[in-house]
């Protein structure tokens, strides 16, 4: 068992091992010994808009703060009424753009009110959101079992959001107290022996594929990247949603015929290349690995250097945490 405390603001951690507890239960007890309040750093940025916002100014606020997503602040109800993603403007210019020689009004012109209501039309759900009491297993579970990248830490008591927990946050924070604990025996099995990562079905693009082209699998599979592959089916880039927003960042969203590859080039002097694995790799190197480069997934290839599959941060934390559990949250 667990026994954490906060020392001057940081967080300490005494490990228990009692016998009924099996190695490959660790991680999941040590998600359900910490709460989310754990996990919050005593300092971060989070940016809230009003959802009287104009989606524009909205989306050249994310970019101007380095962050990727925004709770929705709605002053009639006096409280959190749902998030503000790059998922957002993605679903926009996929929905409204038409030609580079016409304006996307609709980005231009609305507020994120009337943008929520056109998309959600009446199938409006509450804000999925946790306490900072709650345990982090619970929001690795719901961050599952939701399909969402991002959830919101809200306080019950003041209603004022503390932060946004993410599974790159979460297995990074596992990540700083793993030399600490037993290692499971499943952590020295591979990819192949665990059956982690999707393998069939892969969505991706070529490098001549045109944005607009990209946003439409983006919205149809509902993945958050696409692995650029060549002719020969080896994979030479990767363009994510979180791509997609430099599009604001440099105003060139009305020209979405261009290709992926012109559209990439913006990040050339800085892009340290795919970060890939082979399905024969242990979950301890590709849990080593995905968190060292700060990445959301690894594009699995063969000997060849063609694509063969996804490992996501969802997929690794369904197998670090929920299946010692016994629960499925990716297909339930």
């Amino acid at each position: 068992m667990f026994f954490s405390h906060r020392i001057n603001g940081s967080l300490h951690i005494k490990l228990y091992s009692s016998v009924e507890q099996s190695e490959s239960d660790i991680y999941m007890w040590f998600m359900k010994s910490h709460k989310c309040y754990d996990i919050v750093p005593t300092s971060s940025k989070l940016v809230v808009f009003d959802t009287t916002l104009q989606v524009k100014k909205a989306f050249f606020a994310l970019v101007a703060n380095g962050v990727r997503a925004a709770p929705l602040w709605e002053t009639k109800k006096q409280s959190f009424v749902g998030m503000l993603t790059i998922t957002d403007f993605i679903n926009i210019l996929h929905r409204y753009y038409k030609s580079p020689m016409v304006q996307i009004y609709e980005l231009e012109e609305h507020k994120i009110e009337t943008w929520r209501e056109l998309y959600l039309q009446e199938t409006f759900k509450p804000l999925v959101n946790i306490s900072p009491d709650a345990s982090i297993f619970d929001a690795v579970y719901s961050l599952i079992k939701n399909k969402i990248h991002r959830l919101p830490v809200i306080d019950p008591v003041s209603g004022n959001a503390l932060y946004i927990l993410t599974h790159k946050r979460i297995l990074k924070f596992l990540q700083l107290f793993v030399c600490e604990m037993p290692k499971p025996a499943f952590m020295k099995q591979t990819l192949e022996e665990l059956s982690i990562g999707t393998y069939s079905n892969i969505a991706f693009i070529h490098p001549d594929t045109p944005i607009i082209k990209a946003l439409s699998i983006f919205v149809e599979r509902r993945v958050s990247a696409l692995p650029v592959v060549d002719e020969s089916g080896k994979v030479v880039d990767i363009y994510s949603k979180f791509d997609v927003i430099n599009l604001a960042a440099e105003k060139t969203y009305n020209n979405l015929d261009i290709s992926v590859t012109q559209a990439l080039m913006h990040r050339s002097q800085y892009f340290e290349g795919v970060m890939k694995c082979n399905r024969f790799e242990t979950l301890e190197t590709i849990v080593d690995r995905i968190v060292k480069a700060e990445v959301h997934r690894l594009v699995v290839v063969d000997e060849n250097g063609s694509i063969v599959g996804i490992v996501s941060l969802s997929d690794i934390l369904q197998a670090l945490v929920l299946n010692p559990a016994g629960i499925n949250a990716q297909h339930s």
